[in-house]
């Protein structure tokens, strides 16, 4: 296939993975992020756990299967990629998905590889395989290799209007002016179904809030990221933790400052020094989540020109999906490991 103008709505990890492989490819890629950096939107609000053990429907199980193997093939290209493979220590909570992946610890195992927690369980689930990253600095990363590769980047520019003629998409106004283009990817979470309802097509994909609480720790009280019933943590730095909750509602009560910082006391009363963490930041970060929960990608059917890249879980998915994408959008052949993800679905 020939050098193609392929614009790229949406700087998260998605557009940054994207704008990365077919800049790579000698693609003619500008991406478009109407805030001033990168990563600003759910991104920068992801507890970011590459999170490949839980259950999902058998037609997207290889998707999940693949995706800690290709981030390790990222990092044999980015050595500098930050991505912290310290496992992932589950009980008490959800029933995970059965396969080999997990060790089964009793509690002197426990208690070796997470020696600031007050209280232990009998036994726990290791996913050893699992890792998290830094979110921001990852997208920033990929976006810097890209623009290495040629890549434009906009800033601060907000896409407006998808343009057509006939069944053909032939470009997008922004706040910027128009840009011309041969494929439109469209990479900009919940503002997926913005810009395509004017066009006529309707995209079932929802916000899904959640809630990231940011704290300081005077040194490292979690090994691996930790997921039960009572909290689910892990460290971002040596002085940094981070912890992850389920958005309930906008009351006093349950809202996500009220959720937050039960969640803050809570860590404070199960690690041992956990007295000396303080409480930095709390906010809500709102998900692209397709209608039935797994990714909607591919060409759409009846718009020449226009590529959806909506998922959840994006951090866990992002850099395969984003490879197979290119190749579609590049050689314009069918990738069959994306075939359960069309838009044609709904």
């Amino acid at each position: 296939m020939s050098r193609q103008k392929i614009v790229v709505i949406g700087a998260g990890i998605v557009g940054a993975s994207l704008a990365y492989q077919l800049a790579k490819r000698n693609q003619d890629v500008t991406v478009i992020e109407r805030h001033p950096a990168a990563a600003r939107e759910v991104t920068e609000k992801s507890f970011a756990w590459i999170h490949t053990t839980h259950r999902v429907a058998p037609e997207y199980r290889h998707l999940y299967d693949a995706a800690v193997e290709e981030y390790h093939a990222l990092q044999q290209e980015l050595s500098e990629l930050p991505i912290h493979w310290q496992g992932a220590l589950t009980w008490g909570n959800s029933t995970p998905e059965e396969n080999f992946r997990f060790q089964q610890l009793n509690r002197e195992q426990l208690e070796v590889l997470e020696p600031h927690l007050k209280e232990y369980p009998d036994e726990a689930m290791f996913a050893s395989e699992e890792g998290a990253l830094d979110p921001i600095k990852v997208t920033e990363l990929l976006l810097n290799k890209a623009q290495e590769y040629g890549a434009k980047i906009q800033f601060d520019t907000n896409a407006t209007q998808l343009q057509q003629e006939n069944s053909h998409l032939i470009g997008i106004h922004t706040s910027k002016g128009f840009l011309e283009s041969d494929v439109v990817v469209l990479a900009s979470g919940t503002n997926v179904t913005e810009l395509c309802e004017p066009i006529g097509l309707s995209v079932p994909v929802t916000a899904s809030p959640s809630i990231l609480i940011r704290m300081k720790s005077v040194h490292r009280l979690i090994h691996t990221l930790i997921s039960n019933a009572q909290f689910e943590a892990r460290q971002l730095t040596d002085h940094t933790m981070l912890a992850a909750e389920d958005y309930i509602d906008e009351s006093e009560e349950n809202g996500p400052e009220a959720i937050g910082k039960r969640a803050f006391q809570t860590l404070r009363r199960s690690l041992k020094g956990g007295e000396q963490l303080e409480l930095e930041s709390i906010k809500v970060g709102m998900r692209p989540m397709p209608e039935d929960g797994y990714p909607i990608v591919g060409f759409d059917d009846h718009i020449k020109g226009l590529y959806l890249t909506v998922m959840h879980s994006a951090i866990t998915l992002a850099p395969l999906i984003a490879r197979l994408a290119a190749s579609e959008l590049i050689d314009r052949e069918p990738k069959s490991e994306l075939e359960a993800c069309r838009l044609s679905r709904f």
